[in-house]
């Protein structure tokens, strides 16, 4: 299972998502980081990602060649992290048959109703329990 993390800015979150997928998975899953900048893209690569690039050519093409596009909602949204993730970005990874498992944090104004408002770590243990799941029917 190839597993895409897309992040931006100072890339902590996909840091830590990158981190705990490794973690529970080894070396059973490919892990491709995908920054808006180079910061993000090292954060993820030093928490133990095998590949990592960077930019809107480089989430563009690569979000169609991945099983699972992971990160958090504000990756389908234009102009989201302060600016960082453009319309193209936001389109090519709406348009990916990849499965999405996102987080809902709420920094770009969109508030998921029936979704409890949970610290990050708890998140992220939500998501690892999704992604077992999906590995195990895959």
């Amino acid at each position: 299972m190839k597993i895409a993390v897309i992040d931006g800015q100072g890339g902590g979150i996909g840091k830590h998502i990158t981190k705990e997928i490794r973690s529970t998975f080894g070396d059973s899953v490919e892990i491709l980081a995908l920054g808006t900048n180079s910061v993000a893209t090292t954060m993820m690569l030093k928490a133990g990602a095998n590949e990592g690039a960077t930019g809107e050519n480089a989430i563009i093409q690569n979000v169609s060649k991945v099983d699972v596009i992971t990160g958090t909602v504000a990756i389908l949204v234009a102009h989201s992290m302060l600016g960082e993730l453009t319309p193209a970005m936001a389109e090519a990874i709406g348009k990916s048959s990849a499965v999405k498992f996102l987080l809902p944090i709420n920094r770009v104004g969109i508030n998921i109703v029936g979704v409890q408002d949970e610290p990050l770590p708890h998140q992220i243990e939500k998501l690892i329990d999704q992604l077992k799941e999906f590995k195990e029917v895959e």
